[in-house]
């Protein structure tokens, strides 16, 4: 994998409401990703298009078909990805496959989502479909595990309500200084603990947004010419390559599984991926983690082996994960202040990651001295997980 990798990278702006079709979307962030590689259009072999509701939600289907058309990529090879909320990060690992076996010389790989062409009631309905077919008949959702998962955490670990506000505080101060985040404000603890209850204990700073936004990331060999970009793009500045991915599936419903904090797909995911790249958890030195509600933070934490079971709570709130911490987690906002546009948060992350590890943000959001990162993507409630490590 040290051969991959990825010299440029693009993204819209995360909104609540964006009006454009979602092939506009996407193809604003392709243009920046390409832009950013400093590479031409004939250049691209291969696209990658990811998302996971168009059609739940009454939009255009055919992404990938539309978008080679709508950016001039007649020719190329091209495929739709969808994980459901691990679109992203599958999609991006299709494009490292095609450029690692050499089916493809340059991969463009983009992730959309336009959340706000339904109301909320089927957006909501959308999202519930996610979990297995007999818990969606009973009512369940992707907030009553969360829910179920949060109270189960705080009795088990003795933590206090705090802990889970004490994440949502860190993501929002992380996101203030982030240009794409959907929410560029601060919330306190207090905020967090004040907030209306979705599912008790989690309230409403405890869960991640509707989103809209898009996505891209180029991918290509390192020893290619041109792969860390030129004097026209910035990715030359200091090269990002891909060190390992990974993936795995867990039980699928939820109430099947022996314990509610455990989540097997992250644990085995990041197994094989620590494995792969030859490094282990304290090598890691910036994280990106799927915190959908609050309370998954600090599970997967703990899931990946950065903490001991019932610590990572701990380790939060005495600073360890904030953006000057020992292990600095979520520097962009998270799911929950930057944004979660189903297709495009697995590649949001690892756009977040390649501009930590080439060092081009402002002082005031950028992880000092980091060289390797690590991103996780969930699909549903733990379905499927889907890791990537990358290193400048």
């Amino acid at each position: 994998m040290s051969r991959i990798a990825l010299p440029g990278v693009g993204t819209t702006r995360f909104t609540s409401a964006d009006d454009r079709p979602l092939v506009d979307l996407a193809a604003t962030a392709c243009r920046r990703a390409v832009a950013d590689a400093g590479i031409e259009w004939g250049d691209v072999t291969s696209l990658h298009a990811g998302t996971a509701l168009a059609e739940a939600l009454g939009q255009q289907s055919g992404l990938a078909n539309a978008l080679a058309g709508a950016l001039g990529l007649e020719g190329v090879s091209a495929d739709r990805v969808e994980n459901t909320s691990a679109t992203g990060a599958t999609a991006v690992h299709r494009g490292i496959e095609a450029v690692a076996s050499g089916a493809s010389e340059v991969a463009l790989v983009v992730g959309a989502e336009r959340m706000s062409a339904a109301d909320t009631s089927a957006v909501t309905d959308a999202i519930s479909r996610l979990t297995h077919s007999r818990e969606y008949a009973q009512g369940l959702t992707l907030p009553s595990f969360g829910g179920l998962a949060a109270g189960a955490y705080l009795d088990r670990h003795d933590a206090p309500r705090e802990a889970l506000a004490a994440v949502a505080a860190k993501n929002h101060r992380n996101a203030v200084a982030n240009e794409v985040a959907q929410f560029r404000r601060e919330v306190t603890v207090d905020d967090a603990l004040d907030s209306p209850v979705v599912a008790e204990p989690l309230r409403l700073y405890d869960c991640c947004p509707m989103t809209d936004g898009a996505a891209a990331v180029v991918v290509t060999r390192g020893d290619r010419d041109g792969a860390g970009g030129t004097d026209e793009g910035r990715g030359g500045d200091r090269p990002v390559r891909v060190t390992a991915h990974a993936s795995a599936t867990g039980t699928h419903p939820v109430a099947e599984r022996p314990d509610p904090l455990a989540i097997e797909s992250v644990r085995v995911a990041g197994e094989r991926l620590f494995d792969a790249a030859g490094v282990a958890p304290d090598d890691v030195d910036v994280a990106c983690i799927h915190d959908a509600f609050t309370v998954l933070e600090l599970i997967e934490l703990e899931e990946l082996g950065f903490y001991d079971p019932g610590t990572a709570w701990e380790a939060t709130m005495d600073g360890e994960t904030a953006l000057d911490g020992a292990l600095p987690v979520n520097p962009g906002g998270g799911l929950k202040a930057r944004g979660h546009p189903l297709g495009a948060t697995g590649i949001s992350q690892i756009v977040e990651l390649v501009w930590q590890l080439r060092g081009d943000l402002p002082d005031e959001r950028r992880v000092d001295g980091a060289a390797r990162g690590l991103a996780i993507n969930v699909a549903g409630f733990g379905n499927n997980s889907v890791c990537t490590m990358l290193e400048a």
